[in-house]
């Protein structure tokens, strides 16, 4: 890893990874999607974040990285204030995953791809190439380095996606429906893969049984508030809670059954 530069803050390592307080949010026409959030995500945490369609949830997530701004509240990422002058820092910390990778793939090359973020942020050389390396193999995709990325499956293609932000060596990892249209094998190879990840994960998705297996904590977003928060498991398995704010389990799958692995 590269020294720091005059610029560039080091994270605190006291701080959570991610503290989100009061944060309400309009848009232009009127709509207000958040009427204030208050989340906390300690350094290390996988969180999944649910809520029925309309919740907030991406606008929440764009607010992580400084995509919306101007609302009332405050974002910090490891202590670091989610603001004009930090918005470089803060969008190499925050890495985020779209639920569609070809959003995030574009360069002749996976090899080319995952070099893109570090190469623009300076990094050259020796280090550029083991940046895009390391990558690639915490995500299996180093023998695939010179293939076109549309050459891929889609599994692979998310692999791919997620070495391009894990080369940026983020402070969390935030993932778009990191389950959807992928066949059982890609699911769970994905899923271990997100295990061997040593970063905090604030994961959206509407896949409850995949929140189930990744993460000890969830969060539902509702209304523009945060409606619960506790262990998967148990909210899974309040009836109530879960009827109010629409989730719905699959057909014959009960949480209550399913060992949860770390």
């Amino acid at each position: 890893m590269t020294a720091l530069s005059p610029s560039r803050e080091a994270p605190s390592l006291e701080a959570p990874s991610l503290e989100v307080s009061g944060l309400a949010f309009a848009y232009p026409d009127g709509h207000q999607a958040l009427f204030g959030v208050d989340l906390t995500v300690r350094r290390g945490e996988r969180v999944a974040l649910l809520g029925p369609n309309g919740a907030g949830k991406t606008t929440l997530v764009l607010h992580l990285n400084g995509i919306l701004g101007g609302g009332v509240g405050s974002v910090r990422v490891a202590g670091l204030p989610v603001t004009k002058p930090n918005l470089a820092e803060v969008r190499r910390r925050v890495g985020i995953v779209f639920q569609d990778p070809d959003d995030q793939l574009f360069m002749p090359t996976v090899r080319e791809d995952v070099a893109f973020g570090p190469a623009a942020a300076g990094l050259r050389g020796p280090e550029l190439e083991e940046r895009v390396r390391t990558a690639l193999e915490r995500v299996g995709m180093a023998d695939f380095a010179d293939r076109p990325p549309h050459h891929l499956s889609f599994g692979q293609r998310r692999r791919v996606a997620v070495a391009t932000v894990l080369a940026m060596e983020p402070e969390i990892l935030v993932l778009d429906e990191p389950s959807s249209n992928l066949d059982p094998a890609s699911r769970r190879e994905l899923a271990d893969i997100l295990r061997s990840l040593d970063v905090t994960v604030l994961m959206v998705t509407h896949d409850l049984p995949y929140a189930l297996e990744l993460c000890e904590r969830s969060v539902i977003l509702s209304g523009g508030v945060i409606a619960a928060d506790g262990p998967t498991g148990e909210l899974l398995c309040d009836e109530d809670t879960m009827r109010a704010h629409r989730l719905e389990l699959p057909f014959g799958f009960d949480p209550r059954t399913v060992p949860v692995r770390g």
